[in-house]
């Protein structure tokens, strides 16, 4: 029996060409409402694939529905990152840890990101970080999440030192308590698109709008490893 992998993609522009990859090769529509959802099957899997909007709370929807109606026994994320250190425009990423950066109790002796419970960073799936980390070009590396868009110097390097980040998106770690919280493997992998600067904006734009492949097939590779 085939294992069952769900893929979130953000926003349009980056489940776009996952879409053209999986219609071309025979998968379908499953709905489009309350998200766009598709199915496809490669050898090895069946996969469904959802755009689940930017965000915390949409992506974090979109992974209790990906666990808890579609049943999948996996989830992978897919998009673009701005970069905190170490790493470059066009650098692609298989998140090690995650960490929501705009979560604060600190006011009850809590960390910054520590939640009620004790927990401050979620790890990734050891097996699928490892199949992801044998594909030429993807590198390990610890992600970050807040419900805004970083385009700003110093709360990157605040970030940077509170957190030990090197990139920073608006759902991974979102997607990551769900997928822990309802015991179900995940991983993130990202592509670097701006340096979280006063740059920002421009460059992420600009990749964004590319609707490039690469990401869709750094996922479809990962789960060609699984089997």
């Amino acid at each position: 029996m085939k294992k069952k992998y769900g893929f979130i993609f953000a926003d349009e522009m980056e489940f776009q060409p996952f879409t053209e990859i999986a219609l071309a090769d025979g998968g379908a529509w499953l709905s489009k409402r309350p998200l766009n959802t598709i199915r496809y099957e490669t050898d090895n899997a069946e996969i469904i694939a959802v755009e689940s909007g930017v965000g915390k709370v949409y992506s974090a929807f979109a992974a209790a529905l990906l666990i808890l109606d579609h049943q999948v026994d996996a989830v992978l994320v897919g998009g673009l990152s701005g970069a905190v250190q170490h790493l470059h425009k066009g650098d692609v990423v298989a998140g090690t840890s995650y960490v929501e950066c705009d979560f604060d109790v600190s006011a009850f002796g809590r960390l910054p990101g520590e939640k009620i419970d004790g927990v401050r960073f979620h790890e990734a799936d050891k097996v699928l970080l490892n199949a992801a980390l044998t594909i030429d070009g993807v590198h390990p590396a610890r992600l970050g999440t807040g419900d805004f868009f970083l385009a700003d110097t110093a709360k990157k390097n605040e970030y940077k030192e509170v957190f030990d980040i090197e990139a920073f998106d608006m759902e991974t770690a979102a997607i990551a308590s769900v997928c822990d919280r309802l015991e179900t493997p995940f991983l993130a992998l990202r592509k670097i698109s701006d340096d979280a600067d006063d740059t920002a904006t421009d460059s992420y734009t600009e990749l964004n709008e590319l609707a490039e492949k690469a990401l869709s097939e750094v996922l479809l590779s990962v789960v060609k490893a699984m089997e």
